[in-house]
């Protein structure tokens, strides 16, 4: 995780606090990406390119610069449509769209979490879906946000 120039911005909103309370990293940066090396020292050694799912604030700045940064370095990357914003959302569709023409994968978290988890023989299948019900309804909220109001979701 990493915030961006906490003394101009301020710090993390309260509600994510809980959420990020593990995160191996907190790093504070001024660079728009977030591959800085507190981030891509975690990556180093690995035999395998990582996957990575990318969820942020201003889709057309770090979360595609961060993007760019990681396919360059050889990793697969999942930006999280729904999880992603801009402060304009006219942004939004043109960041997604110019991240999959780089060959990241564009998709929504409910996508991304069934892929994840691949069989709902796992033990963890109940607790999943049950989230996946509960934020339903900001999920579709935020991908009717980004494509229009005239989508059907």
């Amino acid at each position: 995780m990493t915030t961006q120039n906490r003394s101009r911005l301020g710090n993390t909103v309260p509600e994510l606090l809980p959420l990020i309370k593990d995160a191996r990293v907190d790093a504070d940066k001024t660079r728009f990406s977030m591959w800085i090396p507190q981030i891509s020292s975690h990556f180093e050694g690995s035999i395998k390119p990582a996957e990575v799912a990318i969820l942020g604030i201003e889709s057309h700045i770090c979360v595609t610069q961060t993007a760019l940064d990681l396919l360059a370095a050889g990793h697969k990357v999942y930006v999280i449509a729904d999880g992603v914003s801009s402060s304009s959302r006219h942004e939004v569709p043109v960041a997604l769209a110019r991240l999959t023409a780089a060959g990241a994968v564009v998709t929504t978290s409910e996508s991304w979490i069934y892929e994840c988890i691949g069989d709902a023989g796992i033990e963890e299948f109940r607790s999943i879906v049950k989230l996946v019900k509960e934020t339903a309804g900001d999920s579709k909220a935020s991908l009717q946000a980004l494509l229009g109001p005239a989508s059907k979701i």
